[in-house]
């Protein structure tokens, strides 16, 4: 299932994506109430099942005629990984970590596919990073790698956009502050549920600028996979349907180049994720 969310007369509301994206069947809840609920996933199938075959409306919208959010408009938290391809670490000058690197976005930060990104004013050098990123579904603290799969909702794409001189300005690196610039978390297109990736440490992931491939690589190459990564975080915190993990990037990124390549007014970034689809954000 593919799900998102909706701005409705009665405030964000999650929305399940069908006939090839061109509908949507809106639910009278929030993504992160849906996630509460118990056996949600086969709950929200049903729904979707019976609301089709009655075509009730306004349960069914066209996707062109919707007024597209995030699809977790609200999370909690945003916790990032640092560093978890050993080829893009190479490419940074780091070595490959014994523990996973993690910082963190302010919610302040979300956008959805096909938002336009504001570039700051006060940065030079904003630079792309293609990640998967999972999604939360279940409350849970010292999760056991064993079972941190049973905490995911679903995957989506991500652009851990960073502005490289805030975040490498010394004497201190401030990774924060340089990558949680308003607008630089875009996810996206919508979450594809645990049932349609059995196994997200298999899928081809893919960035493009303005139509060039400039990372080109695989989760299966991920230093920590993603229950070890639930399983880090949450040693620290509680994690809450709805929070956001992004899971890294591979090589290729803009600072890494020779020369660096940054992004400008007018270009367009593409993540494409296989299983998942193509977030795109045009950035002014």
């Amino acid at each position: 299932m593919k799900l998102t969310s909706c701005m409705t007369s009665k405030g964000p509301r999650a929305a399940a994506v069908v006939e090839d994206g061109k509908k949507l069947v809106v639910f009278d809840c929030s993504v992160k109430e849906l996630f509460e609920q118990e056996n949600w996933l086969a709950k929200a199938k049903k729904f979707v099942e019976d609301t089709l075959t009655a075509r009730r409306p306004p349960c069914v919208a066209a996707m062109e005629d919707a007024e597209l959010l995030p699809p977790v408009p609200d999370p909690q938290k945003i916790a990032c990984v640092g560093l978890n391809y050993a080829d893009h670490a190479a490419e940074t000058g780091d070595s490959v970590p014994d523990h996973p690197v993690i910082f963190n976005k302010f919610p302040t930060a979300l956008s959805q596919n096909g938002a336009v990104v504001p570039i700051p004013a006060v940065s030079d050098k904003i630079d792309y990073e293609a990640e998967l990123v999972i999604v939360i579904g279940r409350k849970g603290r010292d999760i056991s790698p064993d079972c941190a799969m049973e905490y995911v909702a679903g995957y989506c794409c991500g652009n851990d956009v960073s502005a490289r001189d805030w975040q490498m300005r010394p004497p201190a690196r401030q990774w924060f502050l340089g990558k949680t610039f308003d607008g630089f978390a875009p996810i996206g297109p919508w979450i594809v549920t645990p049932d349609e990736i059995p196994d997200p440490h298999t899928l081809k992931i893919q960035m493009r600028l303005n139509g060039q491939i400039m990372q080109d690589s695989s989760t299966s190459r991920f230093i920590f996979s993603v229950p070890f990564l639930i399983h880090w975080i949450s040693q620290v915190c509680t994690l809450l349907p709805g929070d956001l993990i992004f899971t890294g990037t591979p090589p290729g990124v803009g600072m890494g180049r020779d020369p660096q390549v940054f992004l400008k007014s007018g270009d367009v970034c593409e993540v494409e994720i296989e299983k998942i689809g193509v977030l795109r954000n045009e950035f002014r």
